[in-house]
């Protein structure tokens, strides 16, 4: 008798290209995950919506390349559901319904409602979407019943919120219809952008997915370093450089003592360090670029992916809803 897989789910918001932080974080960890479960990924185009209202002419663009970057990682449509969340209206009816009975205080007291607000303050983000995002993240996590939402440690208030609307469904209808979702908790690697701050779109730091080796290289050159470094014989703290951060990631462990030692003596430049660790990053982005390569060059390989990925999705989401309609008697 085969024992059935636990259950994952996740997604992202197609707001802009994937980057190298993207893929240490999150697409590696998928790539583990869907030898292990039965996994959900989506792309989240309505969530784009959120502080993407006013400006729409790139989001179908992203979506694509998104896609085009996962398969590329190594995320499998044969072991992996991959669809996009506006192809299943479910997602939407949920959320409505759910949205019924949310407190707004629950909304309220979000970190990163706050946060955002405060980080993205060139856009109006006083909206009911912006502030009732996380109830569609519940819906989007619900309709499926996971087991499992992989998450890092500052995500964990938006899973608890989904429990929550878990437990508040199932007491006010008297039925058992959706379980809670534990956190399948994962770390993140501390992946630093261009300009020394975290890895991030909306810094405009970012080493893409999509780039080019000659691209890649360039930002790696103009890359900043130990700030006190300003001469070529100036002895560096590798602590303090966000190259050395790269070398934590994707150089051996003796190259990195190596580096360690010769920064802080002086006995290698700025300029031979970060070409070390170009050389690794490539090497580790180039069968991602071949397989990019091979899907742009298919695309109606991505489009049967993406239907035959919401079709599935599709079965699981209107049995889901059908319960949720039979408790609410609607």
């Amino acid at each position: 008798m085969t024992i059935p897989k636990k259950r994952v789910l996740s997604g992202m918001q197609p707001s802009g290209l994937l980057h190298l932080g993207n893929y240490l974080g999150a697409l590696e960890n998928w790539k583990s995950l869907q030898h292990e479960f039965e996994c959900y990924f989506f792309v989240a185009d309505w969530h784009a919506l959120s502080t993407n209202y006013a400006d729409t002419s790139r989001i179908r663009e992203f979506s694509r390349e998104l896609l085009i970057d996962w398969l590329a990682a190594g995320i499998d449509p044969e072991r992996s559901t991959v669809f996009i969340q506006s192809r299943i209206p479910e997602h939407a009816v949920l959320h409505l319904l759910l949205s019924m009975m949310t407190p707004i205080s629950w909304l309220e007291r979000n970190p990163t409602y706050k946060e955002k607000q405060e980080e993205i303050k060139e856009k109006d983000l006083s909206t009911y979407g912006f502030l009732g995002y996380p109830v569609l993240q519940a819906a989007d996590i619900l309709l499926y019943k996971p087991d499992f939402v992989p998450v890092g440690k500052d995500q964990l208030p938006h899973l608890e919120l989904t429990r929550e609307l878990a437990r508040r469904f199932n007491d006010i209808y008297k039925t058992p219809v959706f379980p809670e979702p534990k956190e399948h908790l994962t770390k993140f690697p501390k992946v630093m952008g261009t300009d020394g701050r975290k890895m991030s779109k909306s810094y405009g730091n970012t080493i893409n997915l999509s780039d080019s080796e000659p691209v890649v290289r360039q930002k790696l050159k103009t890359m900043v370093t130990d700030p006190a470094r300003v001469r070529r014989h100036d002895p560096g703290n590798p602590d303090l450089c966000p190259v050395y951060d790269f070398h934590k990631i994707f150089s051996l462990p003796m190259i990195q003592a190596q580096i360690n030692t010769e920064c802080r003596t002086a006995a290698i430049g700025c300029i031979d360090c970060k070409k070390l660790v170009a050389d690794r990053i490539i090497e580790r982005m180039t069968p991602m670029w071949d397989a990019r390569a091979a899907m742009v060059s298919h695309p109606s390989r991505i489009d049967e992916i993406v239907q035959d990925g919401s079709q599935r999705a599709a079965k699981v989401a209107t049995a889901t809803l059908a319960e949720v309609n039979e408790a609410m008697k609607i």
